[in-house]
């Protein structure tokens, strides 16, 4: 526990970030000793959602012909996945329905709007050699302040909301896990999830990766599959070489399938001026 205090107060985090993180249920790690993925019950997130001009152009230029290449290659549920375009910050599993008001208060102060760039397709697996789940992913151009930004919120939302969670994410357990690196898995000890940032001595260590999911899937990552995603990815990049050039302008926190598709928005945080906004009710609520 003064473990954890000493993390978060070294980030700069708020009193507010201190009670939630507290308040939350004890974190029971138990599931990464098991060979099978934990059982998922609710995992909720912190995302920026895609504005809708660049729906757009994924829209007519991406999933026209994706959502029937997936079809015909016997990836019907994959093609029709519910999802609301996003880029993640972090997710954490917690079947308490409290944790998106939890999360809400922890939250630290969002960055101002993000002018990043949307580039370059590409698939990935949770962990090679694990066969399941993989993504097919559209990359965030690794420079610029935007995108610097983005990663400095990673850091201290990660370290505001892991704390939250029950365990690790179902995703990354079982054979996932078995097949991680070192330092995934003690990211996944330490955090429920790989590919975040952390401070470790005092220094940031960089594992975040942002990207937008077009695809996920639970079929077996074969040759088959793993060569019709590489056309996949030549195809769409060769549709968009120059990418997306957008700004984030809210970021939300979520609720997420096992994979980490988004089911449901809950609240949507102006980047602007910092409002809240209750998605369901459309009602400004209050930090």
């Amino acid at each position: 526990m003064i473990k954890r205090v000493l993390q978060l107060a070294a980030l700069g985090l708020s009193t507010a970030t201190f009670s939630a993180a507290f308040a939350a249920a004890p974190i029971d790690n138990s599931a990464l000793e098991q060979p099978g993925f934990r059982e998922h019950k609710t995992t909720y997130g912190l995302v920026y959602r895609l504005p809708k001009e660049v729906n757009a152009v994924l829209d007519a230029k991406v999933y026209s012909a994706l959502r029937p290449d997936l079809v015909a290659l016997g990836l019907k549920a994959e093609a029709e996945t519910p999802n609301i375009p996003h880029v993640t910050v972090v997710h954490i599993h917690n079947a308490d329905p409290a944790t998106p008001q939890r999360m809400l208060k922890a939250l630290p102060k969002p960055p101002a709007p993000l002018a990043i760039t949307l580039k370059n397709f590409y698939p990935t697996e949770a962990a090679k050699g694990a066969g399941h789940p993989w993504w097919l992913d559209l990359g965030v151009v690794k420079s610029g302040a935007g995108y610097e930004a983005m990663m400095a919120y990673n850091t201290t939302a990660t370290a505001a909301l892991a704390p939250l969670r029950d365990g690790p994410l179902p995703r990354v357990t079982g054979p996932v896990y078995a097949k991680m690196a070192d330092a995934g898995r003690d990211l996944v000890k330490t955090m429920g999830v790989s590919g975040v940032n952390v401070v470790k001595d005092g220094k940031e260590v960089r594992a975040h990766n942002p990207h937008n999911t077009l695809v996920y899937s639970m079929a077996i990552y074969d040759e088959r599959l793993a060569n019709a995603m590489k056309q996949e990815s030549d195809k769409f990049n060769a549709a968009l070489p120059d990418g997306i050039e957008t700004t984030f302008k809210d970021v939300s926190i979520v609720e997420l399938g096992f994979a980490g598709n988004v089911t449901r928005e809950i609240y949507r945080i102006s980047l602007e001026d910092g409002t809240v906004t209750d998605v369901a009710t459309g009602k400004a609520v209050s930090r």
